[in-house]
């Protein structure tokens, strides 16, 4: 096929139709030669593989800065790049979802504590006294539960009209008696400490036995009468005995735990207890504190 020149020029034309010879043979003899490189660095590599590896070593030490250098703004524009995309598209949401997160919270917050403040006074109103018995509401100011240690502080003391011995009651049941009264505040020690002590009986059978704290969230069922079977979710009550508390005062409910061994579940939720009733059943054995008399026995010893 005839090449077309457009020029009119005798030597634009001559340096035209040289140019594209030179151009095919340059492409072909390019080829030979990379590939005749190649197989020498083919044969150079199984003869003498030490002098190939360390050429390509200093060959990849000296691109790797390079390389390194031209990557790392691109790496660091992309990422910058994400970065200001995002917090452009979020920080609108997020400002929102956290101002709206906050006035839920304080609506939560308000709500919880208006409901369990709310339950707890509709127990303790439902909770019924014979006549003739003097009681203190107060609330729960701190819990000084610990490994060895189960007791509230309530906001009433003797200027209220609380003593020792004075039993803790909440809708739900019994949960201890006063063993400490200062001025504007008391200490109640609860049915499952260490020191505490109650004759019970169990309802149905009428089996009578002495309800010991362990520290634990169950107190445990002692000196039950022999070969004694009670119900899983039997109900205990306060026997009268000891003079401490009156009878029939609800404590909580038989649990089995197998071996002829029993626990009680108390009847009131320990662990969220926000208002107490004090009830006064003018009883002698009721001013007895454990603490006290255990201070006093170790004294004694010494």
């Amino acid at each position: 096929m005839p090449i077309r020149l457009h020029s009119t020029r005798p030597s634009q034309r001559w340096d035209y139709v040289h140019a594209v010879p030179w151009r095919v043979l340059s492409h072909r003899f390019s080829f030979v030669f990379f590939a005749a490189l190649a197989f020498g660095l083919l044969v150079l590599g199984r003869v003498q593989p030490m002098v190939v590896e360390g050429a390509r070593t200093h060959i990849l030490d000296g691109l790797t800065p390079v390389l390194d250098a031209i990557a790392r703004p691109m790496s660091i524009a992309e990422n910058v790049t994400t970065t200001v995309k995002s917090y452009l598209a979020l920080r609108g949401e997020n400002e929102k979802l956290r101002a709206d997160n906050a006035q839920l919270k304080q609506w939560q917050t308000a709500v919880m504590s208006l409901q369990h403040e709310n339950r707890e006074l509709h127990n303790l109103l439902h909770f019924k006294i014979e006549p003739g018995f003097a009681y203190i509401t107060a609330r729960v100011i701190a819990d000084t539960g610990g490994p060895f240690v189960r007791s509230l502080v309530i906001t009433a003391g003797k200027l209220d009209g609380v003593r020792e011995g004075m039993a803790a009651m909440t809708g739900d049941g019994l949960i201890g008696r006063v063993i400490e009264a200062g001025d504007w505040s008391s200490r109640i020690l609860l049915i499952t400490d260490l020191n505490s002590r109650i004759p019970v009986t169990i309802t149905g059978s009428g089996d009578r036995a002495i309800l010991a704290g362990d520290n634990s969230a169950s107190p445990k069922l002692y000196y039950l009468p022999q070969d004694t079977v009670l119900p899983p979710g039997a109900r205990v009550m306060t026997s009268g005995h000891g003079g401490v508390f009156p009878p029939n005062l609800p404590v909580g409910m038989v649990q089995d735990l197998g071996h002829n061994t029993y626990a009680v579940v108390p009847a009131a939720d320990l662990g969220r207890i926000t208002y107490v009733r004090l009830v006064d059943f003018n009883l002698k054995g009721g001013a007895f504190n454990p603490l006290s008399a255990k201070m006093q026995a170790e004294t004694k010893k010494r």
